[in-house]
């Protein structure tokens, strides 16, 4: 009975369509932002803190325990067809399908959820030009699969069916979940878009510079763009931002919310936590490790009139008169994030880089020929993986060659399974950041012996 009472409850969501290209701050974020999390793969991105990854990677991720057990619990009572069933015996899913925009409609498919015994535990509803997308939170007997669920949908109206399953991150309240994305943003600019992919789901997200040409910014307008499964948003310091999920197409609502976080973003200016740690490395010198963005590209272009053009061609791959170019690019929070070591005096002698590439995350590090061997590229990767891991990153790479001792060194180093694969001379060396993993990884080599 208590699922027909939601089920009306929820038919004045399908009212008519709200504006989309309203959405300017915050408050507009959280409040288009209802069920975003449905979407999560996994929820275990911390807060950027502790900016300067001086943390284990095996440390247990945020999102889990009393925050998991406070949303079952919230959810534990609630009164549908699942209640009461044994947990062990049921099963989340994630389903998106589309409805006709008809009175009755979604009581129609809630009904029909009801009778086999499928438990809705939160839902909201995309208002498009024809029809209305309905995401659902389901729990469902255990018995049930995915094509039969998509079936009992089907013959209930719903069209264009997509499952998934969910876990027991996804009863985390969305609200609270939004209003996290927004302060981690809010904190560090290199948030932007891991906060996207945790906005959207499974998606891969690229930055790209403000270029002419094809699918640069120049071709975007001002509002961006939605095509399908495919948004386009100008990026808050030029160039355009690129948002792709094949599997599914995003919705109006979907675009208006990522638009929201990329203006907070723009409002926001230049931003990076600035606290740092101050170390004592093996040989006992005390170095300061911090987060750098493009006001150290300066000093970092300094760091290279220093280095030997090894140095600089073991990390650059190629002629080492340009390198300079390159660290407008790797220094951007758009990109990733960057560790600097350095000296006393301030003098940068060390940097370290993890780089979002779509799907991928790179580390590399350059440690100027003075300060080699002395633990502070070991230092630096350690920290640069746990915040990889932090984000649940899957593995991480490094672009190196074969000669490059110490780069070798360093990821062994981080105690974590290794793939190595080489071509025409280039050595690519994988780190996997399973649990298992994870679990067996060392912490950073150095001692902290004060924070300012």
């Amino acid at each position: 009975m208590s699922d027909v009472t939601n089920a009306v409850a929820r038919l004045v969501e399908h009212g008519p369509a709200v504006p989309v290209m309203v959405l300017a701050s915050v408050a507009a974020l959280i409040t288009t932002a209802g069920f975003h999390a449905w979407w999560s793969r996994r929820h275990g991105h911390a807060p950027p803190a502790d900016d300067t990854g001086a943390r284990p990677p095996a440390s247990a991720a945020p999102g889990n325990g009393a925050g998991i057990v406070e949303a079952a619990a919230a959810t534990g009572t609630h009164a549908g067809s699942g209640a009461g069933s044994d947990v062990a015996e049921s099963a989340l899913w994630r389903m998106r399908t589309t409805v006709r925009d008809t009175p009755g409609s979604l009581a129609v498919l809630c009904a029909a959820l009801a009778e086999r015994q499928v438990d809705i535990l939160s839902l909201q509803t995309h208002p498009l030009a024809e029809g209305t997308v309905d995401e659902f939170l389901l729990r469902a007997p255990g018995g049930l699969t995915a094509s039969e669920l998509a079936g009992v949908v089907s013959a209930a109206g719903g069209a264009d069916t997509w499952t998934e399953r969910a876990d027991a991150h996804d009863l985390v309240d969305a609200p609270t979940r939004v209003l996290g994305l927004a302060a981690r943003t809010a904190q560090d600019a290199a948030e932007l878009p891991l906060a996207l992919r945790q906005l959207l789901g499974r998606c891969t997200i690229r930055s790209l510079p403000a270029t002419v040409g094809a699918g640069t910014a120049g071709d975007v307008p001002p509002e961006g763009s939605l095509e399908d499964t495919v948004l386009r948003l100008r990026a808050p310091e030029g160039g355009l931002i690129s948002v792709e999920r094949p599997y599914l197409p995003f919705t109006p609502a979907e675009f208006a919310r990522a638009r929201a976080l990329v203006e907070l973003d723009a409002r926001l200016g230049p931003r990076i936590p600035r606290s740092r740690d101050v170390l004592t490395l093996p040989e006992g010198s005390d170095i300061t490790v911090r987060r750098a963005d493009t006001r150290d590209v300066a000093a970092a272009k300094e760091m290279h009139e220093r280095c030997s053009a090894r140095t600089l061609g073991m990390r650059y791959h190629g002629p080492v008169g340009d390198v300079d170019r390159y660290l407008d690019h790797l220094l951007s929070p758009r990109f990733g994030r960057t560790l600097a070591a350095q000296t006393a005096s301030g003098r940068i002698v060390g940097l370290g880089h993890l780089l979002w590439d779509g799907d991928e995350t790179e580390v590399a590090l350059l440690v100027e020929d003075a300060w080699q061997h002395r633990g502070i590229g070991g230092e630096l990767l350690g920290r640069l993986v746990a915040m990889a891991a932090e984000t649940d990153c899957e593995h991480v790479y490094a672009v190196t060659q074969a000669s490059n001792t110490g780069m070798v060194a360093a990821m062994r180093g981080l105690g974590l399974p290794l793939d190595y694969q080489i071509e025409e001379g280039t050595l690519v060396i994988t780190a996997r950041l399973d649990p298992a993993a994870r679990a067996a990884a060392r912490p950073p080599r150095g001692e902290r012996i004060g924070k300012d």
